[in-house]
């Protein structure tokens, strides 16, 4: 069996600019496939290397809101520009209530639950604090 070649690869992935959360996230999903295979070929290593790019194009543009934001207005703001919906959050919060209070401000974050949500998001856990 022939290696795969970086061409190959390119037709597989179809990598292009990013320009929506659902292609953002399909990208990200690849990007992550590739940085947790420890035995990249350097095809993969290469197409690693340009979904790298393109997804930190795709941040600049979609940079998240001031700092000052309070944790549930960076939660929420994160939910609604990764595709991902409160229900993806049961895992990190274990009640769809403790969701909903956490998104409205009247839950704390813990500090356990900041560290999943940026794991989630793929962002610093501060953002959640």
């Amino acid at each position: 069996m022939p290696a795969i070649t970086y061409e190959d690869l390119l037709t597989e992935s179809l990598p292009a600019r990013i320009d929506s959360p659902e292609q953002y996230s399909r990208q990200l999903e690849r990007f992550s496939e590739l940085v947790g295979n420890r035995r990249r070929t350097a095809p993969e290593q290469k197409l690693m290397h340009l979904l790298g790019v393109l997804i930190e194009d795709y941040d600049r543009r979609n940079a998240l809101p001031p700092h000052r934001s309070s944790p549930s207005e960076m939660l929420a703001f994160l939910l609604e520009h990764s595709g991902k919906t409160a229900a993806d959050l049961l895992p990190v919060f274990g009640q769809r209530s403790h969701v909903s209070e956490a998104l409205n401000g009247k839950r704390k974050i813990s500090a356990e639950q900041a560290r999943k949500l940026g794991r989630i998001f793929h962002v610093q856990p501060g953002l959640f604090v």
